[in-house]
Order: C-alpha cells, then structure tokens, then sequence
C-alpha cells in the first residue's frame, strides 16, 4: 500500500512538473561580486555582510572548488545564481570561476527568473574590476569571529 502511494505522489508530482510553463531568459549585464552562496544563505559565517570580500576570499575558493556554485551579488543586493559561466559548463569550482571569486565583474547573459530566484548564465564577464572589498572594517562590518582577540587586545593598547 505503501509503494502504491508514492507511485501515485511521484506520478503527480511528475505531472505538475510536466504541467509548468518553461520561463524565458532577458537578455542583462548585471555588476556586482562573485560570491560564496552557500555562506551568503546559510549564515554560517555571519550575516550577509561578513562574507564578501578578501576577508571571505579563502572560504569562497574552497566553496566553489568543492562545489557550491557561485552566486552574483549585484549592486542593487539582488542575489543571482550563476548555473553558467563563460560557456565553460557550470560554476562550481573551475578555473574560470575561481580566477574572479570575490571578484566586481559585470557580466553579460541570460537571466531566468522562477519562484522567486534568479538564475544567471553568464555568456561573457565583460569587466573584472578584481577584488574591491578589501576587508570587512572598509565593508562597514567586522564580525566578532574574523579578527584574534589578541589584535583586539593589542588595538586597545
């Protein structure tokens, strides 16, 4: 019985994917950082504003290399995943995606929007301004845990 009721919810779930309208891509340059998504989303880190930047820049390379695929802040704070880049298959951890990871790049693509995410093919990364967040006090935010308590103990001196 059992068996039957998930045959009968995947054949179901199988059809409303069928049923969903495809979405179509627009045409957009968009400018903003190459980041580590799953820090962004999931605040492992800190907040959103702890994990852009050099002061990111390590955890970011290790995330894409591993296989978190890599988003596009724009300026705007819109969050964008990129599923491709440079027509190089996708965005998870190859060189062309660790070369700008923290990165200000404008980049020119396909943007599909669906349930209320954005997703990015990136065609061409038109402009690298390279890393411009240097580190987080010039962000406007330092998170407890990125800086020693003995650089902390120091400054106060």
């Amino acid at each position: 019985m059992r068996a039957g009721r998930m045959r009968a919810g995947l054949l179901a779930a199988m059809a409303l994917g069928a049923a969903a309208p495809a979405c179509a891509a627009e045409r957009v340059k968009v400018t903003g950082e190459v980041m580590d998504t799953w820090c962004y989303l999931s605040g492992v880190m800190g907040g959103q504003d702890a994990v852009v930047g050099t002061s990111h820049h390590t955890c970011a390379l290790w995330c894409a290399a591993g296989g978190i695929p890599v988003g596009l802040l724009g300026e705007d704070g819109t969050l964008y995943l990129v599923l491709k880049l440079d027509g190089r298959g996708t965005a998870d951890g190859g060189e062309s995606v660790l070369s700008i990871q923290s990165h200000k790049v404008t980049a020119d693509g396909q943007l599909y929007q669906r349930d209320g995410f954005n997703y990015l093919i990136v065609d061409k990364v038109v402009a690298d301004a390279g890393i411009i967040n240097e580190t987080h006090k010039q962000f406007g935010f330092v998170p407890p845990m990125v800086v020693p308590q003995t650089v902390i103990d120091e400054a106060k001196k």
